[in-house]
């Protein structure tokens, strides 16, 4: 355990006692190459003004790391300045008593001002400095809830359309319990949960909210929480048509519109579910991104765009936040999947879409679901902050 920094006063002393000897210089010369004959020819010494042999100073100095390191402050000491004046010189036998104490104290840096000093047998201070240690600090490893304490629960926004279709499918097959979210389609979610429900070893509930709004965002948590107790995995998919309208025709409330649904949507549960996942040290975030910002621009589409690249850097600050918490966030990005989503591009554009990748077919919804599956597996939990491209090789990185 490293030394507890809140509990060194200003003032506290630590020293040791150490009386040098001809087997500390041989080895201080071996170690260090200084074989000055000062320190290790007593004729020599004779025949200068100390008249005997000099100890190196810094073998006395020395043992002043030997205090910080070992007794103040110890374990996790940085010694990272020190200035100090050689007052007298230091004998073979003397008995140095090695001293620290404390002067100053920086909280926030972890910082501590020494006085370091070294007297001999006489009380005389042969050597005298001040010195600066940093306590270095270390997280303590916290234990995740074990697979057995996780509730199994996961809410998929936009779950009724066909991406969110599958993703939920997926999920309870991998024994999640699902909260299917839909806006309009109710008659698909009720199919859904009955499909799931009829698997028998998980529950699902369908619930109606507009998650582009606050109030709607909070509904779907309430529900998912009064139904299961918690959430461990939450994908954020819900997005409205593309939409495609060149600049002249494209007016904010368009922009906004696919800002509410995908981002502010993914902003509002995030929050909600972040603070029960970073309890129980656990929680998988995916957000549903799109090729459409990894690769090249496709004309019209810039309100889509601009919300799929928001909720892509969205993804990437999240996990650098929540990440502490034990919460990964990241992202799946699908190029362009049969799903209803893209019923307005043209069949011409589709099959040219597909002979340009190189698995020569579109993505389908389950392909989005297995990366989903994956990234809230134990297998990915040391992966946050990344986009998986589910997209046949049509845009590589």
């Amino acid at each position: 355990m490293f030394t507890d920094f809140e509990s060194i006063n200003v003032g506290d002393t630590r020293s040791l006692v150490r009386t040098i000897t001809e087997a500390d210089v041989r080895r201080f010369v071996d170690m260090t190459g200084d074989d000055n004959p000062l320190h290790v020819d007593r004729d020599f010494a004779e025949t200068t003004a100390f008249k005997d042999i000099v100890v190196h100073g810094m073998l006395g100095a020395s043992f002043i790391s030997t205090v910080i390191g070992t007794k103040l402050p110890g374990t996790g000491a940085l010694w990272i300045s020190q200035n100090m004046e050689f007052v007298l010189p230091v004998r073979l036998g003397d008995e140095l008593t090695v001293s620290a104490t404390v002067v100053d104290k920086h909280e926030r840096e972890r910082l501590l001002d020494l006085d370091t000093r070294i007297v001999n047998q006489n009380q005389q201070v042969v050597l005298a400095g001040r010195g600066r240690v940093k306590v270095l600090t270390t997280a303590a490893p916290v234990a995740a809830a074990e697979p057995e304490e996780r509730p199994k629960v996961a809410v998929v926004t936009g779950g009724a359309g066909g991406i969110g279709r599958a993703i939920s499918r997926r999920l309870a097959q991998a024994g999640f319990h699902v909260v299917v979210n839909y806006n309009s389609r109710a008659d698909r979610a009720t199919d859904l949960v009955g499909e799931i429900n009829a698997i028998g070893e998980v529950r699902a509930l369908a619930v109606k909210a507009d998650v582009g709004t606050e109030e709607g965002a909070q509904a779907l948590y309430r529900a998912a929480i009064g139904e299961f107790g918690a959430v461990s995995v939450l994908v954020n998919n819900a997005s409205p048509r593309i939409n495609p309208k060149p600049l002249a025709a494209l007016e904010w409330a368009d922009v906004q519109a696919q800002l509410d649904v995908q981002v502010r949507s993914a902003y509002a549960m995030t929050r909600a579910v972040a603070p029960g996942m970073a309890e129980r040290r656990w929680g998988r975030i995916v957000n549903i991104t799109s090729q459409a910002v990894d690769g090249p621009p496709t004309l019209n589409w810039t309100g889509y765009a601009m919300a799929k690249g928001a909720l892509a850097v969205f993804t990437r600050y999240m996990a650098a936040e929540l990440g502490p918490k034990g919460i990964t966030v990241n992202a799946v990005s699908p190029g362009m999947t049969e799903t209803a989503l893209i019923g307005d591009i043209p069949e011409k554009a589709q099959l040219m879409a597909a002979r340009q990748t190189p698995l020569r077919r579109l993505s389908r919804p389950e392909d989005v679901a297995a990366a989903v599956a994956y990234l809230v597996s134990d297998d990915a939990g040391f992966i946050t902050g990344d986009t998986v491209a589910v997209n046949g090789g049509m845009v590589m990185r």
